[in-house]
C-alpha cells in the first residue's frame, strides 16, 4: 500500500521540485498540496510541468487538511515551519525544507532570523562525517522529524567535512566563495535577484558575515572536525537557473600528499551513491548535476599559497534542498535510501 503524501507550500520552487522527484517514487501517494494566499486555485496554474498531479488543488495550509498523511514535507519561507509542524500528530514524519529546526543554538538562531528558536531537529544530510564516528545516515534511521540542510550548507559541508573529520585542515580560516543559480533566491525573489535581472550580470549578496547559513555550516564543521571554527563565506548570484559551485581553502594542520588527501576522500565518498569524488584532473561542473540527486566533489592544493582547495557543485533545487528531503525519507522509513531518486543530469 502506497503511503499518502502532502506537500506544504507546492506553489513554490521547493515544493514543485518536491513533487516532480515524488512522482517517481515507487512508494507513496501525492493525496494533499497545499499554498498560502495561492490556495483555491490548481497546481497547473504554477507548476504546469506536473502532468501527474495537473488536476489538483491547492488546499490551505492546515492541520485539518494533513489529516491522514504519513509523510508532510513543509516548502514554506524560513520561520513559517514551526507553527503548522507543532500541531502535527508525533508518528507523522515530517520533513522541513526549511531552516526553523536546523540549529542547535537558540543564541544562533535568534541573532540570524530574528525569533524564537523552535527547537532542533534530526539533520538530513546522510553523508556528512562526523568526528564521533560514522556518518549523519545512522541518526536517520525511523526518525519522525527531518531538518533538510540549506543549499549553500550542503555544497560546502559536502566538499570539506572528509578533511576536517581526518584532521588534515584546520576548522578556523576557512574561506568560501559559491556562485548560485536564481532559483537558489526562491520564487518570492527580489526584483533584483530575478531571472530577468541578472541576465549577463552577476551579484554578490549577504556578505561580510551576513548570510542566514553561516551558523549551519560551523554547526556542521563542529560535527565533522570537532570544534566550530570560522568561516569567509560569500555567495554570488549569476545567470544560471539552478545550480551551485562552491570554490574552498582551507589551511592544512600537517604536511601530507596529494595522494593521502584523495584517499580520505575516496574512503569517505567511494561507496556513496549521490556524491561522486572526482580524484583526477576533471574539475565539477553544474552541468553534470542539475536535475540530479548528485553532488561532484574535486581536492587539491595550491602550494603557493600553502592552501587546500575544495570544489564542489550539486543542482540547488534536487542535492540542496528536494532531493536530500527524499533521500532522507527513504531512510526513516526503511527503504532503499536512493528510491526515486536519479543518479543522472538533464541535457542542457
Amino acid at each position: 500500500m502506497s503511503l499518502k503524501v502532502a506537500v506544504v507550500g507546492a506553489s513554490g520552487y521547493v515544493g514543485g521540485e518536491l513533487l516532480r522527484l515524488l512522482a517517481q517514487h515507487p512508494e507513496i501517494e501525492v493525496t494533499t498540496v497545499t499554498a498560502g494566499e495561492n490556495a483555491g486555485q490548481k497546481l497547473s496554474m504554477f507548476q504546469p510541468h506536473l502532468g501527474k498531479y495537473s488536476d489538483m488543488n491547492l488546499v490551505e495550509t492546515s492541520a485539518q487538511n494533513l489529516a491522514g498523511a504519513d509523510v508532510v514535507f513543509l516548502a514554506l519561507p524560513h520561520g513559517k515551519s514551526a507553527e503548522i509542524a507543532q500541531q502535527l500528530p508525533e508518528d507523522t514524519l515530517v520533513i522541513d525544507c526549511g531552516a526553523d529546526f536546523r540549529l542547535s543554538s537558540p543564541d544562533e538562531w535568534e541573532k540570524y532570523y530574528g525569533s524564537v528558536h523552535a527547537g532542533t531537529w534530526p539533520y538530513g544530510m546522510p553523508e556528512l562525517t562526523l568526528t564521533s564516528g560514522g556518518k549523519m545516515r545512522g541518526r536517520l534511521r525511523s526518525v519522525k522529524r527531518i531538518a533538510v540542510p540549506g543549499c549553500n550548507v550542503t555544497a560546502v559541508t559536502l566538499a570539506i567535512s572528509p578533511a576536517l573529520t581526518a584532521g588534515l585542515v584546520e576548522p578556523n580560516d576557512l574561506v568560501a566563495t559559491l556562485s548560485v543559480g536564481t532559483s537558489g533566491a526562491g520564487r518570492s525573489a527580489k526584483a533584483e535577484m530575478s531571472s530577468s535581472e541578472m541576465d549577463g550580470n552577476a551579484r554578490a549578496y549577504a556578505v561580510a558575515g551576513s548570510h542566514r547559513h553561516i551558523p549551519e555550516i560551523l554547526q556542521n564543521v563542529a560535527l565533522a572536525g570537532g570544534q566550530k571554527g570560522s568561516i569567509s563565506f560569500t555567495p554570488v548570484l549569476v545567470p544560471i537557473s539552478r545550480g551551485i559551485i562552491a570554490v574552498m581553502n582551507a589551511i592544512p594542520t600537517k604536511s601530507f600528499t596529494i595522494e593521502t588527501l584523495r584517499q580520505v576522500y575516496e574512503d569517505a565518498y567511494g561507496d556513496e551513491v549521490f556524491v561522486d569524488f572526482l580524484s583526477d584532473d576533471t574539475l565539477p561542473q553544474v552541468k553534470a548535476v542539475v536535475g540530479s540527486n548528485k553532488a561532484q566533489v574535486w581536492v587539491g592544493f595550491d602550494e603557493r599559497a600553502a592552501r587546500v582547495v575544495f570544489v564542489c557543485v550539486i543542482d540547488n533545487l534536487v542535492k540542496g534542498t528536494a532531493g536530500a528531503a527524499i533521500q532522507s525519507m527513504n531512510l526513516a522509513l526503511g527503504f532503499t535510501e536512493s528510491l526515486g531518486l536519479s543518479v543522472d543530469g538533464v541535457a542542457p
